[in-house]
């Protein structure tokens, strides 16, 4: 509750009914332009709400395939003063910076390249029972703060086993994913059997973005689009989506849900 207290603010609207418009107040998010660097050379800009910037800078680098493991990483700089991080590593000048990315909220960035990606490798016996999705699920939905108070974030979480690890929100749904890459990979969490939780609708550029952390399993409360359920099915992901009043669709690699 902490970080929900620090993002929202609280501040004067109209309510309108059938029969008058009257003053009121209503709880948003904050929305911050939070600009990373690597070795102090400008990256990219990220629209966010300005919480775990550390996870979700060290995400976004590994979603980008600038960084892989935590023993790249020198030394993490944060300011928040003028929502700065600068990521210093211990390789100097191994990448190039093209251009400036700027990632609005909405997760838009044009086609990524795939062609460097395998199918991920899942074990036989792994397989997730209908009645933990859905509790799952139920988890998610109580546990997000910001949302339930603004109706105004996305929410995601890392499952390991049974256990929910890490919950995040934001106003992306995008940087919900690369914050709990950042916090995998500077935990050096094993994913090969970890599961994404998420509200957020489900991209190409999500699944993409949980392909190459390694995860094997998407579960969301929205839908998929036909490119994110396509490429799922190429990347050996499981996909669930819809998940709500009891019921969940099964857009690919179905063998894996059981009763």
């Amino acid at each position: 509750m902490r970080d929900a207290n620090r993002i929202i603010r609280k501040i004067k609207i109209k309510s309108g009914h059938d029969d008058c418009i009257s003053g009121s107040w209503a709880k948003v998010i904050r929305e911050i332009n939070l600009s990373v660097h690597v070795d102090g050379k400008h990256l990219a800009n990220i629209a966010c709400a300005g919480i775990h910037l550390k996870e979700l800078a060290v995400g976004f680098l590994r979603s980008e395939k600038i960084i892989f493991e935590n023993k790249e990483i020198e030394k993490i700089e944060i300011n928040h003063r003028v929502n700065r991080v600068n990521i210093a590593l211990k390789k100097k000048g191994h990448f190039a910076v093209t251009s400036v990315k700027n990632i609005a909220s909405s997760g838009a960035r044009g086609k990524t390249n795939l062609t460097l990606l395998k199918p991920l490798r899942v074990p036989d016996n792994f397989h997730i029972k209908t009645g933990l999705v859905l509790k799952l699920m139920d988890k998610l939905l109580d546990g997000s703060a910001v949302h339930n108070q603004t109706g105004g974030t996305h929410c995601s979480a890392l499952v390991l086993g049974k256990q929910m690890v890490a919950l995040r929100e934001d106003i992306g749904r995008h940087n919900t994913i690369d914050m709990l890459g950042g916090y995998a990979l500077l935990k050096k969490v094993n994913l090969n059997k970890a599961i994404i939780l998420t509200t957020g609708r489900i991209s190409s550029e999500i699944v993409y973005k949980i392909w190459n952390m390694g995860i094997p399993v998407i579960i969301s409360h929205s839908a998929p689009t036909a490119e994110a359920v396509r490429l799922s099915r190429k990347a050996n992901i499981l996909l669930i989506g819809y998940v709500r009043h009891g019921k969940m669709n099964i857009y690919s690699h179905e063998r894996r849900v059981i009763i």
